[in-house]
């Protein structure tokens, strides 16, 4: 049996009162309620580089878009089209759970709010490796100083060369998360 699981056991019979009293019906009410509290004990533990790690591979990665992209596919199709083992599969699907980025409803696998949020930056950075070439070279313009762009220049140059309107805002910026209101005030946390 699982550790938490028998955590849990724990808690309810030894906390819960059993058959005969009263109190026995309310006790998988107070089961799910103590369950729910390990779940959140234990999700207070992802961090960045857990994440990332489950997306570190290709077939990870691969695997993360298809359960963004579709609801209906199989465990089959989708092993067939990775052309993954089964063990590949679910101990990728266990990696991509235990860091909070997927979740399984109603027998499918699916994002979990946290996994949308990953999901949206993934897309933002695939952007940024379409357009890698265009960065260089606004790098290369702004990097000499005798070749120091005005910021009107700078503007056309960046609207020329890039085509991701997402990309443009974070090079002009505008609508960055280091605003006022949403700045990261502390260092993010390194898992050991």
């Amino acid at each position: 049996m699982r550790p938490e699981f028998t955590f849990i056991f724990w808690i309810y019979y030894t906390i819960v009162p059993q058959r005969g009293t009263s109190w026995h019906m309310y006790g998988w009410l107070y089961f799910y309620i103590t369950f729910l509290i390990y779940r959140y004990i234990s999700m207070a533990s992802i961090c960045v580089s857990k994440s990332l790690r489950a997306l570190c591979d290709d077939k990870s990665l691969a695997l993360f878009n298809m359960i963004a992209f579709t609801w209906s596919q199989s465990t089959s199709e989708v092993m067939a089209k990775l052309g993954i083992t089964r063990k590949q599969y679910y101990s990728r699907m266990s990696q991509l759970i235990n860091a909070g980025l997927a979740m399984r409803k109603n027998g499918r696998y699916v994002l979990t709010s946290f996994g949308n949020v990953v999901y949206e930056s993934h897309i933002l950075i695939g952007q940024a490796v379409e357009n890698y070439w265009q960065l260089k070279a606004i790098d290369n313009v702004e990097g000499f100083p005798e070749n120091y762009l005005a910021e009107e220049e700078r503007k056309n140059l960046i609207y020329t060369l890039i085509e991701s309107d997402n990309i443009r805002n974070i090079l002009l910026n505008h609508n960055l998360p280091s605003e006022v209101n949403n700045k990261i005030t502390q260092p993010l946390k390194v898992s050991t």
